[in-house]
């Protein structure tokens, strides 16, 4: 892989460049992003074009930038996060209609909970969640669920780095963190009372992966009111026990994924699945749209 002359990698450099945009931040200057990325602005023109040319990078006509659409054509190939975000949809969305608030999905992306989908009505309390963002692992009870099931060392990790306070109800020790992962792995559920918004309370529960680890949380924000978290916790339950087991049929072991690939990412119709893996032409050629949602929102009405 090439080398810059301080030794990065040029792929670096673009992931630099790319790591500058966020949801706060979707359209950004030249000067923006080399002062965002921490690079020379000649060097930042450079890159950029590269990756404007690869579809990466969009110019607008005001002369700013936004990520390239071919960004989400790349992410939504992978039977990773983007799989798991199309699986555990039609669960997530049966427990926002009883909910009525936030439901919400997150995986363990380093020190911090990435959300890859969130659900929400227009009335709904505070909530710091959006859909491609990041909550540190001790604030939230979805990232306290991930960290309750991590390595140590990601424990570790936690702790070294600092635990940001947003409120007086923010962990703030290493001390208080740990007991309170002990807390979760005995009551199998995080409870999260105005961890970063005091109006605001966070309950998630693990989903489970086919290997039986822990592959991400769904979890709900709702008041802050006092009301008891076991009616939640029961309706989370049920709703991660159906994404784990329809995540367990799309890898099952009898499946070649090089050529059966398609269910661990597409949640469409039965007769929609067998269609794709029916091609013998380029499957980028179908262009059809799933016609009903495979089974089981109704198990939670």
């Amino acid at each position: 892989m090439a080398r810059g002359s301080a030794g990065e990698s040029v792929l670096h450099r673009h992931l630099r460049v790319l790591e500058t945009f966020d949801a706060w931040h979707p359209f950004l200057t030249l000067s923006e992003i080399a002062d965002g990325a921490g690079i020379p602005r000649s060097s930042a023109h450079r890159l950029i074009a590269e990756l404007e040319q690869e579809g990466l990078l969009e110019r607008l006509p005001d002369r700013t930038y936004r990520l390239g659409v071919r960004l989400w054509e790349f992410a939504s190939r992978t039977p990773g996060a983007l799989g798991l975000r199309e699986i555990a949809r039609p669960w997530l969305g049966a427990v926002h209609e009883r909910v009525r608030q936030h439901a919400q999905l997150g995986v363990l992306s380093g020190r911090d909970v990435l959300f890859i989908d969130r659900m929400s009505t227009r009335d709904a309390v505070i909530n710091a969640t959006l859909i491609g963002g990041r909550i540190p692992l001790h604030a939230s009870s979805s990232g306290l669920v991930l960290l309750a099931y991590a390595d140590a060392s990601v424990v570790a990790d936690v702790v070294a780095h600092g635990l940001r306070v947003y409120t007086e109800n923010t962990i703030r020790t290493a001390a208080e963190l740990r007991q309170r992962l002990r807390q979760v792995r005995s009551d199998g559920h995080a409870v999260a009372d105005g961890f970063i918004h005091l109006e605001s309370r966070g309950i998630a529960v693990p989903v489970n992966g086919p290997g039986g680890t822990v592959y991400a949380a769904i979890g709900v924000v709702i008041p802050n009111d006092g009301s008891s978290a076991h009616p939640y916790v029961e309706l989370l339950r049920r709703a991660a026990a159906g994404i784990s087991r329809d995540l367990a049929a799309a890898y099952r072991p009898d499946v070649d994924e090089r050529t059966h690939g398609i269910r661990s990412v597409v949640s469409g119709s039965r007769r929609s699945l067998e269609y794709f893996e029916s091609l013998e032409t380029d499957p980028h050629d179908a262009g059809v749209l799933p016609d009903e949602l495979v089974e089981p929102v109704s198990e939670l009405r």
